[in-house]
């Protein structure tokens, strides 16, 4: 893909501030300059934004404040001038009821400091699931030039001899703590294995798998997403990323320029020999949906489905992200799929080479963990996009992560109307279930929880678990942590909150799972699922004020990736009136 740079050097739009004897550009120079800046750094230089989502409430990003001032000293190398800009942190840990309510929050409060302030360049320090996405998006609706750098996985954790993924073995050790086969103590002790050191969780789970969504977006330089926290590579990155920003702003070289359709066809198809997390989905739709490219939930099945998951970590595989680096990263997963001819070659990357470039001389140190095509975990990874008359918009199941013999279904319906009432039942011995029913969830979505928690992967009731049956078909609208794994049918959109079908399902229902197929179905008739429907009320939560209320009215499904609907698209980066 051709990219022209712009003339250089040229006005840019942060000398609508400083540049000049004015009043006001006095003003707002001569107030940065209590800092201690020389008055010859405001001679037309770039000024790049740091945008750090460091905050002791997201212990993902713990770290980030560190990385900074990596980042300043490449920025001043390449003769730019950096301004550090603390920004909204949705934590993934912390945030009630879930960090997902927020996204669109923080995308919305960044997009407007970005724009708003005397910003030319832009580097996103992420690192925790949502901070990825949000900042991503901002930039997406400003096209200012930017730069992702993520904070990187934690290393290894351990216990007993055994790799303990965090997330991964959190749901792992509690199901074995309700089957009896672990002590509560036992897992307390567990509970300092899991995360070691800074960073983000150390299995493919949301923070990873967004880490390499931006890399294969071509938003971050090759080789970011693997880094651990704590090597010293990860400083070095940051570093090199700080010089490269400046020549972007220079060349003009803008996220439009570099998040096309055929660069969010890559990121899907990498998606899927990562095993990456469903969370991809809703995240890469709003990112499409803010930067304009035509890319829709059906193309996740379509570039996704024949994709083999050739990354051998939890929780599809056995290893974690420090072994990931070690093998090589993401530079050798997009050389696999450029081999195999499931990679756009020619797609733009900050770098200014193409992504084709960036990795076709690297090499693969370890293929255990990074597969062979013909020992990959599954031939069809990806995300699998099932329709049918429950999830006529669409609902999303990731096979890697699932059972192969619950893949093609069909049971009993066991419904909890919300997940309060799951809470109250699913302990009770008294509860008619088994493992051939299907656990169904409803109000669980974008506007029912509010916020589409990360609860879809239900525990299963301990009766279940004592017969050492460890998975089941889940249906939910909710969402699912990238580090959790099972047959679990996620996103099921409309959501029960705005009337869909998932609404109307009664236990004693027959569902029917063909993964196959593509197809989630309701065994009942169309003029019985008419009369439910007709009869149907919500039942979720109304909120009458604050953000709650401003959700609740403009969220957009999960088919579409949650956006806010007044939130869509690029309102550029124009310079807005002066504030005196």
């Amino acid at each position: 893909m051709s990219f022209t740079p712009a003339p250089w050097p040229r006005r840019l739009r942060s000398q609508e501030w400083y540049e000049g004897t004015g009043r006001d550009t006095i003003y707002h120079r001569g107030w940065l300059k209590n800092q201690g800046y020389p008055h010859d750094l405001f001679d037309g230089r770039p000024i790049i934004g740091i945008m750090n989502t460091w905050s002791d409430l997201t212990p993902c990003n713990g770290h980030l404040r560190e990385l900074a001032e990596k980042v300043k000293a490449g920025i001043w190398e390449a003769g730019g001038f950096p301004v550090e800009v603390p920004v909204f942190s949705a934590s993934e840990s912390t945030f009630r009821p879930t960090a997902m309510m927020f996204r669109n929050l923080a995308a919305l409060s960044i997009e407007e400091q970005l724009r708003g302030q005397p910003i030319d360049g832009a580097v996103l320090l992420v690192g925790c699931d949502k901070t990825t996405p949000s900042l991503l998006m901002a930039a997406a609706s400003t096209d200012i030039p930017s730069i992702v750098v993520t904070g990187g996985p934690m290393l290894n954790g351990y216990f007993r001899g055994e790799r303990v993924g965090s997330g991964t073995h959190l749901w792992k050790f509690s199901e074995a703590v309700k089957a009896g086969e672990m002590t509560p103590e036992e897992f307390l002790e567990a509970e300092n294995s899991m995360s070691r050191s800074s960073g983000t969780c150390n299995t493919m789970g949301t923070a990873s798998t967004m880490a390499s969504m931006a890399e294969a977006l071509g938003m971050a330089l090759s080789g970011n997403a693997a880094i651990p926290a704590v090597d010293s590579r990860r400083r070095t990155m940051a570093q090199l990323s700080g010089r490269r920003i400046v020549q972007m702003v220079k060349d003009d070289l803008k996220p439009s320029d570099i998040m096309t359709k055929q660069a969010f066809e890559n990121a899907i198809r990498t998606n899927g020999a990562i095993g990456g997390s469903t969370n991809a989905v809703v995240h890469l739709l709003a990112i499409a949906g803010r930067v304009g490219a035509d890319i829709t939930l059906d193309d996740w099945d379509r570039c996704g489905r024949d994709v083999a998951t050739i990354v051998n970590l939890m929780p599809s595989g056995k290893y974690l992200m420090e072994e990931f680096f070690y093998a090589g990263g993401l530079p050798v997963v997009l050389k696999r799929l450029g081999e195999a001819g499931q990679l756009h070659r020619d797609a733009l990357t900050v770098s200014g080479a193409t992504i084709w470039d960036e990795v076709k001389d690297v090499t693969n140190w370890n293929e255990d963990v990074i597969l062979p095509l013909d020992k990959a975990l599954t031939q069809q990874g990806g995300i699998a996009v099932l329709k049918g008359n429950l999830a006529p918009n669409g609902a999303v199941l990731k096979p890697s992560a699932a059972s192969p013999h619950l893949m093609k279904h069909r049971g009993r319906a066991v419904v909890f109307e919300d997940i309060d009432d799951y809470k109250a039942k699913i302990n009770d011995d008294a509860l008619e279930i088994d493992e051939t029913c299907v656990m169904v969830l409803k109000n669980c979505g974008p506007k029912g929880y509010p916020g589409m928690a990360e609860v879809g992967n239900m525990g299963l009731p301990p009766k279940v678990l004592k017969k050492g049956i460890t998975d089941m078909v889940r249906v939910s609208d909710a969402r699912m942590s990238g580090t959790a794994y099972g047959t679990v049918v996620l996103h099921t959109s409309p959501e029960a909150a705005a009337g869909g079908p998932l609404a109307v399902v009664r236990t004693g229902d027959m569902i029917e799972l063909d993964v196959a197929a593509r197809r989630l179905h309701l065994d009942i008739s169309e003029a019985e699922l008419a009369a439910r429907l007709a009869d149907w009320a919500p039942t979720h939560d109304q909120p009458a004020s604050g953000y709650d209320w401003l959700h609740q009215q403009h969220v957009q499904g999960a088919d579409t990736g949650a956006d806010l609907d007044f939130l869509r698209g690029c309102r550029g980066r124009a310079v807005g009136k002066d504030s005196h």
